[in-house]
């Protein structure tokens, strides 16, 4: 796609001021404080007045936890949803069948409340992996629950997804198109336990659009591809991830495959996407730093993906940035050891806007300079591998002692 084609795409969108799930017409949203944490909300409930077409990303985690599982299952069939229920402070994850027909009652339980299907809602869970669940905390707080839905309870829903996250993250842009107007919204949760291919992380996303389940689901991962799975913030995949999005057509305005309609709509999903994973890697624990990593002119798109991925992942790297310290043989090292196409000799590598190595291994700063570039908030690591046209873009942040400190003490 062209950059004129895809600004002008890109003019078509804008966000809403303190947007969320439900500014999106035809959905609801509750959060509440149910007991599973001791003061906090941990309970939320999206619900769609009409049912919606849905689709879902999971983790790639072997030990996926029953809710992914119970959720995965229904969105690989083509059926209609309702309602997506998720709860915080516990993951229900490595619980075995217990675990599994936990999440089965609390789905059953929110769909008799809701007067819906069981297979009419979608389930969720994170926080501390390996306990049991309190499934009756959460029945017992259903009726409030429901009694709580409202279109102002977006936020409320994204504060009570969080786990150790510092600030709820909640997202929603209206995208005009030729024959009328859309809304697409969204909630996140996410901070540590962050990995690409899905992380540690929850992302919710409705849309008022008129959309097949087909078509919705090739959005969705044309979106995520670009956003969610190029993130991470310590190179852990967790038992819980997911991104769901629910299109429930309330605008009546029809999404068609090969139409200038659906190119709007997925640049609009996956700007937003990348905005919700983004706060995500902001609000990384113990992050001090945001740090974009480009990669330029690699041979193919999946050497430049394999060599950001390294370097996102690398705590060598993170740490000489936490420290202000341009140690770029970390940089090096890390995009020539993870199986990548790279002739590391043909090289260009910036930390910022400043020239740090060209080609010939030729070192092009001063010490004290490019420390100075790097004792800011946003740091941009740039590699130009000279080498084809491939080009990709992640995002991570930097690693703290604090970090440690979190995870160190995470159950106590």
């Amino acid at each position: 796609m062209s950059n004129i084609i895809t600004q002008e795409i890109e003019s078509r969108f804008t966000y809403i001021e303190n947007g969320s799930i439900t500014s999106v017409n035809g959905i609801k949203a509750a959060g509440i404080h149910c007991g599973l944490k001791k003061r906090k909300k941990d309970l939320a409930l999206i619900f769609s007045d009409v049912p919606a077409e849905a689709a879902g990303m999971y983790t790639t985690n072997k030990a996926a936890a029953p809710p992914v599982l119970v959720s995965k299952k229904i969105t690989d069939r083509p059926q209609k949803i309702r309602a997506i229920i998720v709860n915080s402070a516990n993951a229900n994850a490595c619980t075995g069948t217990a675990g599994y027909l936990d999440a089965l009652e609390v789905q059953s339980k929110c769909a008799d409340i809701l007067n819906a299907k069981p297979s009419e809602v979608l389930v969720s869970s994170t926080g501390v992996i390996g306990q049991m669940l309190d499934v009756s905390t959460i029945i017992s707080s259903l009726e409030n629950l429901k009694n709580s839905l409202s279109k102002k309870n977006g936020i409320d829903a994204a504060q009570a997804i969080m786990t150790t996250d510092t600030h709820p993250k909640h997202f929603a842009l209206s995208v005009s198109l030729k024959n009328g107007k859309i809304n697409i919204g969204g909630i996140a949760k996410g901070s540590g336990m962050i990995m690409p291919n899905m992380a540690t992380m929850l992302g919710f996303i409705t849309t008022d659009a008129k959309i097949s389940k087909q078509l919705l689901n090739n959005a969705l991962q044309e979106a995520v591809k670009d956003s969610f799975n190029k993130i991470s913030v310590d190179g852990e995949t967790s038992t819980n991830d997911m991104v769901l999005i629910l299109a429930n057509g309330f605008s009546n305005i029809e999404i068609l495959e090969n139409t200038e309609n659906y190119l709007a709509f997925v640049s609009a999903l996956k700007d937003l996407s990348i905005k919700m994973a983004t706060s995500i890697v902001f609000d990384g624990e113990g992050a001090t730093k945001f740090i974009t990593v480009n990669i330029k002119n690699a041979p193919t798109e999946k050497d430049a993906n394999l060599i950001a991925k390294a370097i996102v992942n690398s705590p060598l790297v993170k740490t000489a940035i936490n420290g202000g310290d341009p140690n770029w043989g970390r940089v090096i090292s890390a995009a020539s050891s993870c199986g990548a196409d790279i002739k590391p000799q043909n090289v260009s590598l910036y930390f910022n806007d400043m020239a740090i190595l060209q080609p010939g291994y030729k070192i092009d700063f001063i010490e004290e300079e490019a420390a100075k570039t790097l004792s800011g908030k946003n740091i941009v690591i740039t590699l130009d591998l000279n080498d084809g046209q491939a080009n990709t873009a992640w995002w991570t942040c930097d690693y703290s002692e604090e970090y440690i400190k979190i995870n160190a003490f995470y159950r106590t």
